[in-house]
């Protein structure tokens, strides 16, 4: 019995140390999409601050599969917290879309913290003949087939954020039109080419601003502090509706519980740092950390649970 006592212990010493240590050596973030997103803005601004006080953290995009890719090599990384991805909607959704996939998104994740919560935006050409989400309703309803949303692709959390939309107004039809990002989407709606998009705020409110666009409504619980007299669409019309962007890092399972404790206390450190606060909500984007790691899972299990349903009811299958 003292020998296998003491056997545990020798095992579990050194991983003790590590902890302690820890970070011996550069902390890699994978962002899975693109440059110039709200992951890829958030990832950075974490890394200036957290590179200043805590340790190097080099920010590495990995990008293709909607996000999956980079996903899936971290999964596969040493769970030993120097590997991290920004885990965010798109995981949660993925499984409910795709029959088959290269890791759980559940159970091959160390969720250490969300770091920002954002919305979709409701958005149309300014010569929709419409002023309003009940007029919108009223006018797909008057004329089903010939209205159109664009999304940045098919079952993105914007592409699903309209298909919630049309589901609880009754059963809209409104056909989706795929695009391979927002920046196509945007110029195609500037130009009038497609009438409706359901995209994030970020790269829209300029245009908004311009007169441009006009918004209908703010996907979230809550108007946004960039928008305020735009309406969320519970307060728009219908109730329970809400679907809102979030993000933050993850670990690969089996990363020591020290290790993830010690990332969760520097990532909310960096969210609370007054420059990273003060950039991200000029994209209007909320800092939004969650109070511990389990907090955070217990979050993604829930967005978990909820997308079946959706994806089912809208049929959407992958491209």
């Amino acid at each position: 019995m003292i020998r296998i006592i003491l056997s545990a212990i020798a095992a579990i010493m050194p991983l003790v140390a590590g902890a302690q240590q820890f970070p011996a050596k550069p902390i890699h973030l994978v962002v899975t999409f693109a440059a110039g997103g709200a992951m890829d803005l958030t990832a950075r601004s974490m890394a200036a601050v957290m590179s200043e006080s805590f340790g190097q953290v080099v920010v590495e995009n990995r990008t293709g599969g909607g996000g999956l890719v980079g996903t899936d090599y971290v999964a596969r990384a040493a769970p030993d917290g120097y590997t991290l991805v920004m885990y965010a909607d798109v995981n949660v959704i993925a499984p409910a879309v795709y029959k088959k996939l290269n890791h759980d998104p559940i159970k091959d994740f160390a969720p250490i913290t969300n770091a920002i919560l954002g919305t979709h935006l409701i958005v149309a050409h300014p010569s929709v003949k419409a002023n309003n989400l009940r007029e919108l309703i009223a006018l797909a309803k008057r004329e089903p087939g010939k209205l159109t949303f664009g999304s940045p692709g098919t079952a993105t959390p914007q592409h699903l954020a309209g298909e919630l939309f049309k589901q609880q107004a009754g059963g809209l039809d409104i056909q989706h039109v795929p695009y391979r990002g927002g920046g196509q989407l945007i110029g195609d709606l500037i130009g009038g080419q497609i009438p409706l998009g359901v995209i994030g705020l970020p790269p829209t409110l300029p245009h908004i601003k311009a007169g441009k666009l006009k918004v209908f409504a703010v996907t979230a619980r809550k108007r946004s502090p960039s928008l305020p007299d735009v309406p969320t669409v519970e307060e728009a019309g219908l109730p329970g509706y809400e679907t809102v962007q979030w993000l933050g890092p993850a670990a690969p399972a089996g990363t020591p519980r020290a290790i993830v404790n010690r990332l969760h206390a520097e990532f909310t450190k960096a969210l609370k740092h007054p420059a990273v606060v003060e950039r991200l909500s000029a994209a209007g984007l909320e800092v939004a950390p969650s109070a511990s790691p389990e907090a955070y899972a217990e979050f993604i299990r829930a967005e978990y649970a909820r997308w079946p349903a959706i994806v089912k009811a809208a049929g959407v299958t992958p491209e």
